[in-house]
């Protein structure tokens, strides 16, 4: 039978379920980003802290009996700002998860921050509470920068924040953003280089996008042109390598320690500050998402679900108190699962193992077949027995790479 010709079993099959996450959304900031099209409220008035987390705490007690018996590998709490929580809040919910769920001794418990005063005060009663990973929303060291992205912190904020968390934390993340308002190159590089003196194990380097429903699509801002956006991506890629980051994933870097091992995708370092969460979410992994409009991703035998709690605030308040707070639930189909695994495992640069894809997509990887020798004939993909992965090429135009898979999509 031909690859074209091959059928689309109309079940998954899992020989196992895969690692579960848990994700908490907090949805509330100080003040709404314009670049921002995240699930985020501006805090008019003062925070139901108390009722949110009892919410929360409700919103996992009725998802139980879908994670019964799992083990929990990582948490995850973002937003919104979830640093405007007091360590109290975080220390309550992580009670409520132990006693109800197995969490891995060891297991990443992950709290985004920004890095206002008043904020990194905070950061050492999140370490007492359980927090083990604090990733800052830092965009910038450029005052000039952070005006023009709306941020409510300065360039002496954020380094007074890392100072402090540097202090209380063995892992932490520092967020960047380049391709902003007016940035040149040199600029970009400045940004890393002032990150690079604080050492931190873990950077997230993202382009500045113009996302619908925020308020810079309705009003675009001035910004970089694609060779300059480009030559600012390759100069810190190349910064980071030098400086012994290993980028692993579109916009992570992961500072490495020891020596180069073999692994069935890639060789990968003794040690390395990967984000254990994010990993999860990549390779396709299972999370459960709490909290007002959180996503999820679920495993049960012969199907995969996908979850969407209610989005609003308020609302979803209410519907946790009164038992409902999930506002959609649907199956990922045998037909879509392939697409929907590429779209994560692809953003690895290392790619992933070619059993990866049976094991959680629940299907034989000849389901995929036609779109990989496609992909390969185009120069986007890399391939033999052992491991799947994007070249150069490939990760450059991830977008076009991922829309080869989609097509089988739309023509089932």
């Amino acid at each position: 039978m031909t690859p074209s010709l091959i059928p689309h079993p109309s079940s998954l099959q899992f020989k196992a379920l895969p690692p579960l996450s848990l994700y908490f959304h907090i949805p509330w900031c100080a003040r709404k980003c314009p670049y921002c099209d995240f699930n985020s409220h501006e805090a008019r008035a003062t925070i139901p802290e108390d009722r949110y987390v009892a919410a929360l705490i409700a919103d996992l007690e009725q998802a139980l009996p879908k994670v019964w018996g799992r083990r929990i590998h990582s948490v995850f709490f973002g937003g919104g700002t979830p640093s405007l929580f007091s360590a109290q809040a975080m220390d309550a919910v992580l009670v409520a998860v132990r006693t109800r769920l197995t969490v891995e001794p060891d297991a990443e418990v992950t709290l985004e921050a920004n890095p206002g005063t008043v904020e990194a005060g905070k950061f050492r009663d999140f370490r007492a509470a359980g927090i083990n990973r604090l990733s800052i929303g830092v965009q910038s060291f450029d005052p000039r920068h952070l005006k023009a992205l709306g941020r409510i912190h300065d360039d002496i904020e954020a380094r007074r924040a890392i100072e402090i968390a540097r202090r209380n934390f063995d892992d932490v993340n520092l967020d960047l953003m380049y391709g902003l308002p007016g940035q040149s190159p040199d600029e970009a590089i400045a940004d890393i280089d002032a990150a690079l003196g604080y050492s931190p194990p873990h950077l997230s380097c993202y382009h500045l996008t113009i996302e619908p429903n925020t308020y810079f699509h309705r009003f675009p801002p001035e910004l970089p042109g694609d060779d300059a956006t480009s030559a600012m991506q390759d100069a810190i890629e190349s910064r980071l390598a030098a400086a012994g980051y290993e980028h692993y994933e579109t916009s992570a870097f992961a500072k490495v320690s020891g020596p180069l091992i073999p692994h069935p995708s890639s060789l990968i370092p003794a040690r390395s500050a990967r984000c254990a969460h994010n990993l999860n979410y990549w390779q396709f992994g299972d999370y459960l998402g709490i909290g007002a409009g959180a996503h999820g991703k679920l495993s049960f035998p012969g199907r995969i679900v996908r979850e969407a709690r209610v989005k609003h605030p308020e609302r979803y308040m209410a519907a946790a108190e009164r038992g409902a707070p999930v506002q959609d639930e649907r199956e990922v189909g045998a037909a879509d699962v392939g697409f929907e695994f590429m779209m994560n495992a692809l953003r690895l640069n290392a790619g992933f193992p070619s059993r990866l894809f049976e094991e959680r997509a629940g299907l034989p990887l000849t389901a995929v077949l036609r779109e990989l020798e496609e992909a390969e004939r185009r120069g986007l993909i890399e391939r033999d027995h052992r491991r799947i992965a994007p070249t150069p090429l490939g990760r450059r135009f991830l977008n076009d790479l991922l829309q080869l898979f989609l097509r089988e999509k739309a023509a089932v």
